[in-house]
């Protein structure tokens, strides 16, 4: 009876339902050396679009001199197959990527600002005051247009080249974008080194202080604490989550960075949690699948690669 009082008392801790976010196509494809053709990109968005995901993050228009990965953004863009119930997203580093997005038409735009000052002019070449000026041009034009933008604070828990990021640094960022009005905002650690005590601390302080804005929070897994820091966040109450198929990605301008959290990996422990997420896992296995056959290389997947506990159980139980 104590053991399953607990398991309630944890259980009533969780969200019902997650939201998650697939950011393979661009997240994860970024930093592949190997040129992936516009129509392959195109069949990996399709393929995602029939999982159940809600929401993909297809590419962006940054410059091809910086990510020549992603030149095609407009070919990719303009060749998917839209679903009903499926919003397409892309990055933007700037207004110019902002008004080539709008030419294509998207659903929903997302645009990174760091929490520090070094990586953000490593990233967009701007400081931090004057990202966050052309977040405000954008807005000019994005809320005409009807496009949601999301806003990335990157380097949110820690900077390779700066150190320590104070909670303090991110929630004064955050406080300028609520001011502006971004009702959107993504808490992101593109060198992975956030840790489960740390992210519950930063999003239970950010939750608290803007109920306005809607946040998600995106993880790269380089030191694989992704997974136990979704559930600390989880915990204190947020509920969607960046994750990218095969766990593809990288950062270019973090050393020896790694993916993201896998999608597979993550739905898969929602599932076992009982948590829904209303995606198909043995369908989003099939994406993971293609993915690492476009890429030409074995992929970080823990379930591409021993499969779920269900299928380990049928493989080995015996008929009476």
């Amino acid at each position: 009876m104590e053991i399953t009082s607990r398991e309630k008392i944890f259980k009533m801790s969780l969200p019902s339902h997650v939201q998650i976010v697939e950011v393979g196509p661009r997240d994860g494809l970024q930093t592949e050396p190997k040129f992936i053709p516009a129509s392959d990109k195109i069949a990996l968005v399709n393929a995602l679009s029939g999982t159940g995901l809600a929401k993909i993050e297809v590419t962006s228009f940054v410059h091809p001199r910086t990510i020549p990965q992603l030149g095609d953004a407009r070919e990719v863009l303009s060749g998917i197959e839209k679903k009903n119930g499926v919003t397409y997203s892309v990055l933007i580093p700037n207004l110019r990527g902002a008004e080539m997005a709008l030419e294509v038409g998207v659903d929903e735009m997302r645009i990174p600002v760091c929490a520090s000052e070094t990586f953000n002019q490593k990233n967009v070449r701007m400081s931090i005051t004057e990202s966050l000026q052309a977040i405000e041009g954008i807005q000019k034009i994005s809320e005409p247009a009807m496009t949601p933008l999301e806003v990335g604070v990157a380097l949110a828990f820690g900077c390779p080249f700066e150190g320590e990021i104070s909670s303090e640094q991110v929630t004064s960022i955050v406080g300028r974008l609520s001011e502006m009005g971004v009702t959107r905002v993504s808490i992101t650690d593109p060198a992975g080194i956030a840790n489960p005590v740390q992210v519950k601390d930063r999003i239970s302080t950010l939750l608290a202080a803007f109920p306005e804005i809607k946040f998600s929070l995106h993880l790269h897994d380089t030191r694989g604490m992704a997974l136990s820091s979704i559930l600390a966040a989880m915990e204190v109450g947020l509920a969607t989550f960046d994750s990218s198929i095969g766990g593809l990605g990288g950062c270019p301008f973090v050393p020896d960075a790694t993916g993201n959290v896998v999608t597979e990996d993550l739905i898969n422990m929602l599932e076992e949690m009982g948590i829904q997420t209303n995606v198909d896992l043995e369908k989003l296995i099939e994406c993971s699948q293609l993915a690492q056959k476009l890429v030409d290389r074995p992929l970080v997947s823990r379930i591409l690669r021993a499969g779920t506990r269900q299928q380990l159980i049928q493989s080995h139980s015996t008929s009476p």
